[in-house]
């Protein structure tokens, strides 16, 4: 074979590649200036501009919206530590208990119940930054380890 009769095979098959080239490329500009009149592409880039600085502003505002969310967060219960105890030996079974209840900044307060044949008192420490002002018993500190620990 000869390049002569070769050369109409290859414009041929350049054509095709460009024809569909061509209308691959059209299908997508129709696409893009679909809903604008006339199919002006400056108004197209315009718009998606427009649409893309509202996205960003939309961002912006659910990246705020997360941030004090997050700082808000902090302030939940979120750790919690439970001891189970018998105070007393006379009474049978672990009634009475202590429970830690701390936010994400180590604040929060340790309830300790103390269960008797006639009644049950609660008493009540608050926690600043993990730590009490007054003295805690032996359970409320396990109680506030466990808490810490989560």
């Amino acid at each position: 074979m000869s390049i002569q009769s070769l050369l109409p095979w290859v414009f041929g098959i350049w054509l095709g590649a460009l024809t569909i080239g061509f209308f691959l490329f059209a299908n997508f500009f129709r696409r893009l200036v679909k809903g604008t009149e006339g199919g002006e592409l400056k108004k197209v880039l315009e718009g998606i501009l427009a649409r893309q600085a509202k996205n960003a502003q939309g961002v912006e505002e659910l990246n705020r919206q997360v941030a004090i969310l997050t700082e808000e967060g902090f302030g939940h219960v979120q750790k919690v530590g439970l001891v189970r105890f018998n105070p007393f030996k006379e009474i049978g079974g672990d009634h009475s208990f202590s429970l830690a209840l701390l936010d994400g900044r180590g604040m929060g307060i340790v309830i300790t119940g103390l269960h008797t044949r006639e009644r049950t008192r609660l008493y009540a420490k608050v926690i600043k930054s993990g730590r009490s002002e007054f003295q805690l018993s032996e359970e409320e500190v396990k109680a506030l380890a466990k808490a810490q620990k989560d």
